[in-house]
């Protein structure tokens, strides 16, 4: 069962990161394999989404439910799609000076084990990747120096 966990401190507010990682239907723009994203119905604290994310000859639906917090945390419970599981979790503080540290944690299985033992080879560089998308995505939207 994979799993990835780390913690950064970008020149970002939470506010500004908590909106970025909320803004789903933007993924498409800016994060390896998101082929699409569509909210299918808004609540006051949280909502569901489909995700297709794609590679290669590869093509797979998530469906998920995202429970949040504006502006602290975000929470995803997977709903259906190709895995037995993820969970997934964004905390962010807010430090002096105008940062925030970012904590970030995802863990999952797929149903087939050799899916999975494909993706373990290369779940780190991934998960690596797509959080700088994300970081990338923040200088892109809010300016500021890369870290």
């Amino acid at each position: 069962m994979p799993s990835h966990q780390e913690k950064r401190i970008v020149p970002y507010t939470a506010e500004q990161l908590f909106d970025l990682v909320m803004d789903i239907e933007k993924y498409p723009e800016f994060l390896p394999w998101c082929l699409a994203a569509r909210i299918n119905e808004r609540g006051k604290s949280d909502l569901s989404a489909d995700v297709v994310v794609g590679y290669k000859v590869f093509r797979e639906k998530f469906s998920s439910r995202v429970h949040y917090r504006r502006p602290k945390e975000i929470e995803v419970e997977y709903l259906k799609g190709p895995m037995r599981h993820l969970h997934n979790k964004w905390v962010f503080k807010d430090l002096r000076g105008g940062q925030c540290e970012v904590d970030f944690y995802v863990d999952f299985s797929l149903k087939t084990k050799l899916f999975e033992s494909l993706v373990d080879q290369f779940f780190h560089r991934a998960l690596v990747k797509m959080v700088n998308a994300f970081e990338a995505r923040a200088l892109e939207l809010y300016g500021g120096k890369k870290h």
